[in-house]
């Protein structure tokens, strides 16, 4: 199907989108980092200490895992121009890219703050990478098809809600303000990824086939945010070592959309469309053969990021 016709199916979207939208903001409530963490309404400096002195208890790997949360975030560039790309600055649906990039932003603006309050990473070593990603760049297979933009997005704002609540998780109680930070975070994310899966869901109403195609296309495996930060295998890999965002928690997000879409259920489906729809009931068996495979030839291995003053991280 055209770019062309593509954006006549998402102009006949307009009213559904104005009212998702409409709900979307109902529902959430808007806060700001200086709203949960300490700042100078006064020059106590207590509470930034006694933040301090718990972030001490943070252990390394969970501190690499918020060094990534915090540069994936700061890509925010990368996906507001991705996202106009697909669908337009002129268009209705500007609207929502333009709500949707002032709500991440938050998320990237408060975990920086709470590092920098909590002196818990090496500020300049993580200033170099996140130089270095925004300056690479990032422009994915699907960049400027309306269609596979939202199936990535569907499936990355879940991904992204999974990362930020398994940090909250290996966290704990330790330090319960970036816990609850997090918490937040991923309560948010969750409402952008009920908004994508929703929009993507009436699309398949009304061009299954073309839908389908796109889909079959992103979802055997989507490139994360950050894929081109330096190091970022690594990174992930400790992340999921520790039992944050891993392969298993992918198979469990294509099935997640493929139930909430409906997709083993179409029916009237060309050619391309039943193609299209055996290829994405394919991807979770795929995927299990790959966790098996890993699970297999996992062994202790050692890390040094320089975002944690180059200590060495055994996992």
């Amino acid at each position: 199907m055209s770019f062309a016709s593509q954006l006549e199916v998402l102009s006949e979207l307009e009213p559904i989108v104005e009212s998702l939208i409409a709900a979307h903001e109902q529902k959430r409530t808007l806060w700001y980092s200086s709203d949960v963490l300490p700042h100078s309404k006064s020059e106590d400096l207590s509470e930034l200490h006694a933040l301090r002195q718990r972030a001490k208890s943070i252990p390394d790997n969970a501190r690499v895992s918020l060094a990534l949360n915090l540069m994936t975030e700061e890509g925010l560039p990368h996906f507001h121009r991705l996202i106009a790309q697909a669908f337009g600055t002129e268009s209705f649906w500007a609207k929502w890219n333009f709500l949707w990039t002032a709500e991440e932003d938050r998320h990237g603006n408060v975990i920086r703050d709470y590092c920098r309050d909590a002196n818990l990473l090496d500020f300049n070593a993580l200033e170099r990478a996140q130089f270095d990603y925004l300056r690479k760049g990032f422009t994915p297979s699907w960049t400027g098809n309306p269609y596979k933009t939202f199936v990535y997005t569907s499936a990355q704002e879940r991904a992204t809600q999974i990362s930020h609540e398994a940090t909250a998780k290996l966290i704990g109680d330790r330090e319960p303000t970036i816990t609850n930070i997090l918490k937040r975070i991923a309560t948010e994310e969750a409402r952008h990824f009920a908004f994508y899966m929703t929009v993507f869901k009436e699309i398949l109403k009304r061009d299954a086939n073309a839908a389908l195609e796109a889909a079959s296309e992103v979802l055997p495996s989507i490139d994360m945010p950050g894929v081109s930060i330096t190091n970022f295998v690594e990174y992930a890999e400790v992340i999921s070592r520790s039992g944050g965002y891993s392969i298993n928690d992918y198979k469990i997000i294509v099935e997640q959309l493929i139930s909430h879409w409906k997709v083993e259920a179409l029916t009237g489906l060309n050619e391309i469309g039943r193609k299209a729809q055996e290829k994405i009931m394919a991807i979770p068996s795929r995927l299990e053969k790959v966790i098996q495979y890993f699970e297999h030839r996992t062994k202790t291995k050692s890390f040094r990021f320089d975002v944690i003053f180059n200590r060495e991280l055994a996992l």
